[in-house]
């Protein structure tokens, strides 16, 4: 999956596409790249991020995904809390809502979801991103992130969403502190216990620092491969990233592996 960010003021590239053309042109490359999804953000859900009211959320989203729908032949996924964005962006040709509160921050995005025969990806999280560190305390961060996950996939299928279109999204970085990350990536075969595809989003993120000292994002994709390379092995089916190109190559090496192990055993 590769992150479109059509925002001013994402973490990873500082709001580079923001214009709906070279949003576009980037998504364009990141499918030839390699990238399986396009998922589209029109706000930033870093940690201390402020919410975008909707009107302006559509505007900076829709005209990046009118073009997208007619010239990408990959799925879109539009990475969205707010129903009325989700029903905007899925009348515009996506077939994924991404949702960084799983179904907590907007009761009607579950009616759109399910309405509309979408996918969805529930995402671990506590709290909203300018008050989420608040949050981050766990006693066992694997067993409860499991646990909790396992509470929005029944709300999902309460809702009338089929569990077959269902993602689980453990959230690294969102509400846990750089060792909650690393013990989350460490402990996804657990996650994979609760019988659903998982999505894992490890890059260029904060809690890589802990692990390569204090660099910018974008000097992160090294240390992003690492991470994702260990996802891969560790069960999961999606990976989201910035560097498409790079990343792409480090999946399938750990994709290889994983298959070699698996014929082994």
């Amino acid at each position: 999956m590769g992150v479109l960010n059509v925002t001013p003021d994402s973490f990873a590239d500082g709001g580079a596409f923001l214009s709906a053309a070279h949003a576009v042109d980037l998504a364009l490359r990141m499918q030839d790249a390699g990238a399986d999804i396009i998922d589209v953000g029109g706000e930033s859900t870093r940690p201390g991020a402020s919410e975008v009211p909707v009107d302006e959320e559509r505007r900076r989203v829709e005209p990046v995904l009118e073009q997208l729908s007619r010239r990408v032949t990959v799925p879109i996924s539009i990475d969205t809390y707010k129903a009325e964005v989700a029903r905007a962006a899925l009348d515009r040709g996506a077939s994924i809502v991404n949702d960084v509160s799983a179904l907590r921050y907007d009761p009607a995005l579950a009616a759109v979801v399910a309405d509309s025969g979408a996918a969805v990806i529930l995402m671990h999280n506590r709290g909203r991103s300018s008050e989420m560190y608040r949050e981050a305390s766990y006693d066992d961060v694997v067993v409860e992130i499991a646990r909790e996950l396992g509470e929005r996939l029944g709300t999902a299928t309460a809702a009338g969403i089929a569990p077959e279109r269902v993602v689980l999204d453990p959230g690294v970085g969102f509400a846990k502190r750089a060792a909650h990350s690393f013990e989350v990536l460490a402990g996804l075969e657990s996650i994979a216990a609760l019988g659903r595809p998982l999505l894992v989003g490890p890059s260029r993120k904060s809690y890589l620092k802990a692990a390569i000292g204090d660099r910018e994002p974008a000097d992160r994709d090294w240390a992003t491969a690492a991470a994702v390379t260990a996802s891969v092995l560790l069960g999961a089916h999606i990976v989201r990233v910035h560097a498409v190109k790079e990343m792409a190559d480090v999946v399938r090496t750990a994709d290889a592996i994983r298959a070699a192990a698996e014929r082994s055993t």
